[in-house]
């Protein structure tokens, strides 16, 4: 199953034409080294949580916006082998080096293992979830996210992904494992929803959250007051249609 390595990064909100460019200009790089597929999506519904959300997530300060990005590698091996050849390829190196439209200091980033792709990836729209699940509910929490998979693309989506916390360092200033508080027996897990426009997932989730097969659960296999999602819009997509001119011609993930 599909390897991921996901991100979030904190961008000043008048630097997403800077942004957009940047990744625009990064995607044919990372493909280069073995990246299968590039995603970079910025916020365009993400709300602020009692407890944990994407800015915490990143410490963003007063006029900073977040974006939701991942790569796609066929394994684990692939994503190693991937970022060995970041370390040594000179354009990588020359790229790292220009200015950042981000702080990178504040940008977490973690390997996360496929336990449920369902669908095709595509669309203009993205739903992005971290949450913390205890290690030993894994096979629990397949189970429940593959029944809600099957009702989200009952609703329209054309793919859902949950990858395992695998890979998944502790930083120095952020990381994924302070972003949901997570206990020591807990990881991180990684989820996304694509949906062909944001019309179709307001329209969905309207209709879900209606939906009684979605209703919270007494017995859920994590803390969902530690979960948090947002909204974004892809600007950038190495695998489909974007906003960005140069985007190379569709493939399934």
């Amino acid at each position: 199953m599909t390897y991921f390595e996901g991100f979030i990064v904190p961008v000043p909100e008048g630097n997403k034409a800077a942004y957009e460019k940047h990744a625009a200009t990064f995607a044919p790089l990372v493909q280069n080294i073995g990246v299968r597929r590039m995603v970079e999506a910025w916020a365009d519904e993400v709300p602020h949580g009692q407890v944990t959300d994407f800015y915490r997530a990143v410490q963003a300060k007063d006029g900073e916006t977040v974006v939701f990005s991942w790569f796609e590698y066929p394994n684990r091996e692939a994503r190693d082998a991937a970022n060995e050849k970041f370390m040594s390829d000179p354009q990588m190196e020359e790229a790292a080096g220009k200015e950042m439209p981000f702080d990178g200091k504040r940008m977490i980033m973690g390997g996360f293992d496929g336990i449920v792709d369902v669908g095709k990836s595509g669309g203009s729209y993205v739903n992005g979830f971290i949450m913390p699940v205890p290690r030993e509910n894994k096979e629990a929490y397949r189970t429940m996210s593959e029944r809600h998979a099957a009702i989200f693309r009952e609703y329209g989506a054309l793919r859902v992904v949950h990858a395992w916390g695998d890979d998944v360092l502790e930083g120095k200033v952020t990381d994924f494992y302070r972003a949901v508080q997570a206990k020591p027996d807990e990881t991180v897990v990684f989820a996304l929803i694509e949906w062909p426009s944001k019309q179709v997932n307001d329209e969905a989730w309207d209709k879900m959250m209606k939906d009684e097969r979605m209703q919270p659960s007494s017995d859920a296999p994590f803390d969902g007051k530690r979960m948090f999602w947002g909204g974004f819009e892809k600007i950038v997509d190495s695998a489909g249609e974007t906003r960005v001119a140069a985007a190379t011609p569709h493939v399934t993930a």
